[in-house]
């Protein structure tokens, strides 16, 4: 299988790329950041990951995916912000054949590829694996989690088997899913309710259930999100996903948001595809929002001061 990595400079398209590279598959780091791309091309990239192991990884990496030839699967990792682009600078790439797979943060992005390469190209999923940028080629895997992936029909079908197969022979632990809108709004509702606040308040994952504020804000941003994944027959339930959060935040003690590190470093966040998915959702719905239209509006100052 030969596969294009968007992203793949970053923590999260360099820790996968790493793997699946290391579990003998034909890997193409696809990045813009010259500096990084250049360094991983001459020293391979280092990993470090939470197993203790840590090695540079030699996998090419390159800033015009155009070169690569015809691609069996991109695996989109960029920002939501930069998805239409990102996506457009691998369409040479692309053949009737090419599977498209996101598994960024938040909802929005898999229909804004869709409307780049046609939906049946389309493959969503998530991934409860963490990691940061150490620096231009650096990376540290800083969580271990299931990935989940499938089709947005709900088909098992062979493309989504074999994208599968790879990852569990690179020690990516998987599941195929045939409802992963499902597993998608899961991990939206959690991250709707601890992104946001810990970005504004630079609070660490276990600070987060110390305090009545931000334990009383989880809450009312969690019932407007279960409110607006149920009337779209996507069937969260409240009190599964408030022990699922709450407990992973306490077991996460000094782990770090990605949208806290986005601020620390001065960069945009992905509040749109967050929060404002739930706000986007409730205007559509006629569900009212205004926890989580009041985490979109505060996040988005926040940016103003960058």
């Amino acid at each position: 299988m030969k596969i294009a990595i968007l992203g793949g400079a970053g923590a999260m398209g360099g820790i996968f790329g790493a793997l699946l590279a290391k579990g003998g598959y034909d890997v193409t780091l696809v990045d813009v950041a010259q500096a990084a791309v250049d360094k991983i091309n001459a020293e391979g990239i280092y990993v470090e990951l939470k197993s203790g192991v840590a090695e540079h990884v030699r996998v090419p990496a390159t800033t015009t995916p155009a070169t690569l030839g015809q691609v069996d699967t991109v695996i989109n990792f960029v920002k939501c912000y930069h998805t239409d682009a990102a996506i457009r600078s691998v369409l040479p790439v692309i053949n009737d054949k090419t599977a498209v797979l996101s598994l960024q943060n938040g909802w929005g992005n898999a229909p804004r590829i869709a409307a780049i390469v046609g939906e049946d190209k389309v493959l969503a999923g998530v991934t409860y694996h963490s990691g940061t940028l150490v620096g231009p080629g650096h990376v540290k895997q800083t969580g271990v989690g299931m990935t989940f992936m499938g089709e947005l029909n709900g088909v098992m079908s062979d493309r989504l088997n074999a994208i599968a197969t790879a990852f569990q022979q690179s020690g990516i632990e998987v599941t195929a899913s045939d409802n992963v809108l499902f597993q998608i709004w899961s991990k939206l509702a959690l991250n709707c309710c601890t992104l946001p606040a810990s970005a504004l308040l630079r609070f660490y994952a276990h600070q987060m259930v110390e305090h009545d504020g931000t334990l009383n804000t989880m809450h009312e941003i969690l019932r407007e999100v279960i409110a607006v994944a149920n009337a779209q027959n996507i069937p969260l339930n409240f009190d599964e996903r408030w022990e699922a959060i709450t407990g992973l935040l306490k077991r996460a003690v000094g782990g770090k948001a990605s949208m806290l590190q986005d601020v620390e470093n001065r960069r945009r966040t992905e509040i749109d595809v967050v929060n404002g998915a739930i706000v986007e959702a409730g205007q559509r719905l006629g569900i009212p929002t205004p926890y989580n239209q009041t985490m979109v509006w505060m996040t988005k100052a926040l940016e103003e001061t960058f």
